[in-house]
């Protein structure tokens, strides 16, 4: 007997009951941390196809960004939380891609946008594929490759928390192992021992790491001679003949080396050209004010830092 609304019998509806479409998941989502029980990427094939896409999303970020500035715009942008790593806990491929060389001055990072989304997947993506090489004890070129692609792309994005394992470990795991090309070995070692000065702002480790490693950069050389004699002004012009990724690392000394500088100035000048204050610290009054806290007077041209007073 036929019931109210319903089908005779047991004959199924012509047309499926569901409507829902099905889930179409990100495929740099779908893999797991290894380090949370995900062993897919213990797999080398998996690795190596894993890897391939997620060259193919950060090609498509560039393509979609379309001009450098905009480029430049989403990569300062991007600001990611401090996820620790699992490198310590879990104790090149034919594809050589490298980030664009980005010789930008600073920009504040802001909360990620929708633009940046996809930028922001590529990072996490390589901190599972990281996890996978470290689990399965991968030493070779491919690995090499990952991890240069990594400290590239975390460096551009002034994110230490990926750079700075990635470093250690290419460095005390990889290369004793499988030896990168000379001039992979001094960029890697570059990016340490500025961050090291830089960042962390330590600058004894510095010089250590640059002896240790037999690091041979004139340039490297003159930014810690810089740092060391807090000569702002040298700092500045180095800065801008490095390329894009040592400008990063950079920043991180810039803004307390401009306030050594102004500190400087107050107790040297009384008064002091607008326009020589400005080339000196490179920065314009305004943002001397407000960025930097500068309570000095303007009057025309003339900065006043100090009156006389009178007896």
């Amino acid at each position: 007997m036929r019931g109210r609304g319903g089908a005779r019998g047991n004959r199924t509806p012509s047309t499926p009951w569901s409507r829902l479409k099905p889930v179409e998941l990100d495929p740099l989502e779908a893999m797991g941390l290894p380090s949370k029980g995900d062993t897919r990427l213990l797999d080398f094939k998996t690795q190596e196809r894993y890897y391939t896409k997620i060259v193919e999303r950060y090609m498509t970020f560039c393509s979609d960004a379309g001009e450098r500035d905009e480029l430049l715009r989403r990569f300062a942008s991007l600001d990611l939380s401090s996820n620790p790593t699992d490198e310590n806990i879990l104790t090149r491929s034919t594809t050589n891609v490298t980030p664009p060389d980005l010789n930008s001055p600073s920009m504040s990072p802001a909360i990620i946008p929708n633009n940046t989304k996809g930028l922001s997947d590529v990072l996490s993506a390589l901190r599972k594929l990281r996890e996978g090489i470290v689990a399965s004890k991968r030493v070779d070129e491919f690995a090499i490759q990952v991890y240069l692609f990594c400290i590239r792309l975390s460096v551009l994005v002034k994110h230490p928390e990926s750079y700075h394992p990635a470093i250690l470990h290419l460095l005390r795991r990889i290369q004793p192992l499988h030896s990168m090309t000379s001039v992979e070995m001094s960029e890697v070692v570059g990016y340490l021992v500025l961050d090291t000065a830089c960042r962390r702002n330590n600058l004894a480790d510095a010089f250590t790491i640059r002896y240790k490693y037999q690091l041979r950069d004139a340039k490297i050389d003159a930014v810690l001679d810089a740092i060391s004699h807090d000569n702002y002004i040298e700092f500045n012009r180095l800065k801008k003949r490095v390329d894009g990724h040592k400008v990063k690392l950079l920043e991180y000394a810039e803004e307390g080396m401009r306030k050594h500088l102004l500190k400087c100035f107050g107790r040297a000048y009384l008064s002091v050209d607008l326009n020589f204050l400005e080339i000196c610290a490179d920065s314009k009054w305004a943002s001397l004010t407000t960025e930097d806290g500068v309570g000095w007077e303007l009057d025309g041209g003339k900065v006043v830092i100090r009156k006389v007073k009178a007896r």
